[in-house]
């Protein structure tokens, strides 16, 4: 049988080692003080997804892609007019850019996917949001874009707004780009 010396000692020992593992807590900085906090998205000397890989900022890119092996965010979304599948002169640039980032990671893909607002019948939506996402994919083909590297998928208006404002509608009529890993 252990003595009350033997017990007291073990106590002791088992107190030390409790107390000798936990150390102060780290202080926090102010979130204003940081590029997450308060303003800090929006405000100078933040990053964007699109800093990310640029040569110019040092930067490295990182793979952010979701367990579906997609990448979303990287890249800005193509607007489309109402009932339209044509790009617009000032959705270009976008593609443009989009040609540029798989140029720098050329071990990625990209899937075009085509939207729509609500209004139409589903089997409509489905096939406008087809020619948009089919016009974007030969605009980048005509960049230089290989076939190869691009997919396309219509979600018609899977995802739209149905009691939204125009401006809402507005941006349910889209190409999203999405970011893949290559094969």
């Amino acid at each position: 049988m252990k003595s009350v010396s033997q017990i007291a000692t073990f106590a002791l020992a088992g107190s030390l080692l409790l107390f000798a593992g936990c150390s102060k807590k780290p202080i926090r900085p102010d979130p204003s003080a940081t590029l997450i906090g308060p303003g800090g998205a929006s405000g100078a000397g933040t990053l964007n997804p699109t800093d990310v890989g640029n040569a110019d900022n040092g930067l490295q890119a990182r793979d952010q892609f979701d367990a579906t092996g997609q990448m979303r965010g990287v890249l800005e979304p193509v607007y489309f007019k109402f009932n339209q599948s044509s790009i617009d002169a000032g959705e270009r640039a976008k593609l443009q850019a989009a040609k540029d980032y798989l140029a720098k990671n050329g071990g990625y893909r990209l899937l075009l996917e085509g939207h729509c607002d609500w209004r139409g019948t589903p089997e409509y939506n489905l096939g406008l949001g087809d020619r948009r996402a089919n016009e974007a994919k030969k605009y980048l083909i005509s960049l230089g874009v290989s076939a190869d590297k691009l997919e396309t998928i219509s979600k018609g208006s899977e995802e739209a707004k149905k009691d939204g404002t125009d401006s809402d509608w507005a941006k349910d009529r889209r190409d999203d780009l999405v970011v893949l890993k290559g094969q």
